[in-house]
Formats: structure tokens, C-alpha cells, sequence
């Protein structure tokens, strides 16, 4: 199946994207790395009447540091993003997340901002922004706005991102914390059955289960369970026990629901385990 026909303009700045999106909320479509847009439009899933073309705009590249935060621009790919020191040094977890992205093929092409705006419930990045605390910078007609992340995600496919706005950037608080990242696919590459990203502050515990409901979200009762203080295994099998009712019990045709929340907990073991002393790199099963 082939698209149908629409209009394609390549945006000259973020401004003149704005202006293209406001004449025409609902008939125009941001193309970035394309990696779901493309297939989307070849099933005619998604119809517009205009592609614009935002993938090479400066306004929308590079990693910044500014005292405690770190800024990553929306077309920011992923591929850059695992090799970029400012990454691998400030907030690894998102490129532990990255490696487990699709494909190198994808990846190449595929952008930061463009997968957060998609908002697939089984995606990795979205999860790994809950779990970093980011706040998520957006422009519109009517100026800049900035959202948590805990905010931004709000459905299926959905976020807090009105029809004529771009997702411009990202922030991210950089603190002294612990990150780690699982997920358990059928095969490297396809979308998860379950997946954690996961951090550790002196104040802050934050579990993010993907796949498992309609967004990404936040495992509070878990991380409740586990605290801030020094780990053992007491406070992890008291975080498994706490799972059961921080995600959705739901049957689909990837996995029942027990067989999803068993996977959950032996992410959080996987993940968390290690934490209780560094010098242990195996990952734990259930």
C-alpha cells in the first residue's frame, strides 16, 4: 500500500514550522526521522495534506550544559545520542535505553523528539524521561511552554502537545544517582512485553514501567516500598510484592496479565539488585 498524496515543505527555521502548523492544525504533519511517520502514512494510517520536513533545522540539534542542567535538542538522533559524551557522562541511561531501540538502521535516523511526540506506550524514551524527571520544552503560536514529563504523556499516542506546537527540546536535572535500564522483548529489536527504567537519588526513587498500560508510567507504591536509604533484599521483595498495584492488570496478545507483572518484577530485581552492591554486574532473576 502506498500513501496518499499530500503537499511537502522542507521549514527553514522552527518559526516558519509554527506558522505552517497553525495554518492548518489537523492537515499538517511534522516529518523528523520519519521511523513511524512513513510506515503510518504507507497504510494510510495518517492522511495529511501537508508533510513538514523539520529533520535538519539547527534550532533543533545539540546537547547543552548549563550549571545542573543538561538540554538535548528534539532532532537530536538517536544514534548521536549513544555516542555523545554529554550523554554517557550526565545521563547514561539514555543511551543504556538506545541500545535497545530497534535497529542501527533506525536508530540512524530516528529522533529523540520525534519518538517523546509519538508517545507509543512501548517505547523506551518516554519511560527513561519519567524516570530522569525531565521537563519537556515546547513552542507554539502563543510562545514557550514547559511540562513535566509526569504531564506531557497523557494516553495512547498522546501527549500534552496541542496541534500546532513542536516539542523543541528537553531538560534534565543532573544529579549524583543511580540508573539502570531492562527490558525483556522476543527478540532484540521488537517492541518490549515489559520494561523498566529506573534512578536512585538521595530523595528520589523513580520506577518506570513501559509496555505495560497505555503510557509509560510511574511505579509510585514500588518506589515507596524501596525508599532512598541503603537497598536490601528485604525492600526489593517488598517493591515486587507493591507492583501488583502500580500496573494495569490487562491481558493482550503479547502476555497475560500475571505473566506481564511476574516479567515486571523480575525487571526490578534485575535492575534494582545490583544497588545494593556496585561490585555486582550480573543481572538477577526472579
Amino acid at each position: 500500500m502506498k500513501s496518499a498524496a499530500f503537499d511537502y515543505v522542507r521549514a527553514g527555521s522552527v518559526a516558519e514550522a509554527i506558522a505552517r502548523l497553525a495554518a492548518d492544525p489537523f492537515g499538517t504533519k511534522l516529518l523528523a526521522g520519519g521511523q513511524s511517520l512513513l510506515p503510518a502514512l504507507n497504510l494510510r494510517l495518517s492522511a495529511p495534506a501537508l508533510l513538514v520536513d523539520i529533520a535538519r533545522l539547527p534550532e533543533l540539534a545539540g546537547i547543552t550544559l548549563t550549571g545542573t542542567t543538561l538540554r538535548i535538542g528534539a532532532g537530536c538522533t538517536h544514534a548521536s545520542l549513544l555516542t555523545a559524551p554529554e550523554i554517557a557522562r550526565h545521563a547514561p541511561l539514555i543511551a543504556e535505553a538506545l541500545a535497545h531501540v530497534a535497529h542501527p538502521a533506525i536508530r540512524s535516523r530516528g529522533t529523540l523528539g520525534g519518538s517523546l511526540a509519538n508517545a507509543d506506550p512501548a517505547a523506551e524514551l518516554p519511560a527513561v524521561m519519567l524516570a530522569l524527571d525531565a521537563t519537556m520544552i515546547i513552542e507554539g503560536p502563543s510562545g514557550t511552554r514547559h511540562i513535566k514529563a509526569t504531564d506531557f504523556f497523557t494516553g495512547m499516542f498522546e501527549t500534552a502537545l496541542a496541534a500546532d506546537e513542536i516539542l523543541i527540546a528537553l531538560e534534565i536535572p543532573i544529579r549524583t544517582q543511580r540508573s539502570g535500564f531492562a527490558e525483556l522483548a522476543r527478540r532484540h529489536g521488537d517492541y518490549a512485553i515489559i520494561g523498566l527504567a529506573a534512578t536512585m537519588t538521595a530523595d528520589a526513587t523513580r520506577l518506570a514501567f513501559f509496555a505495560g498500560g497505555p503510557t509509560a508510567q510511574l511505579a509510585q507504591r514500588a518506589a515507596g516500598a524501596l525508599g532512598t536509604g541503603p537497598l536490601n533484599h528485604e525492600r526489593i521483595a517488598a517493591a515486587c510484592t507493591a507492583l501488583a498495584q502500580d500496573l494495569p492488570a490487562h491481558d493482550d496478545p503479547e502476555a497475560s496479565a500475571s505473566m506481564r507483572l511476574h516479567l515486571a518484577r523480575v525487571l526490578l530485581r534485575r535492575v534494582i539488585t545490583p544497588w545494593i552492591n556496585p561490585s555486582i554486574r550480573t543481572p538477577i532473576t526472579a
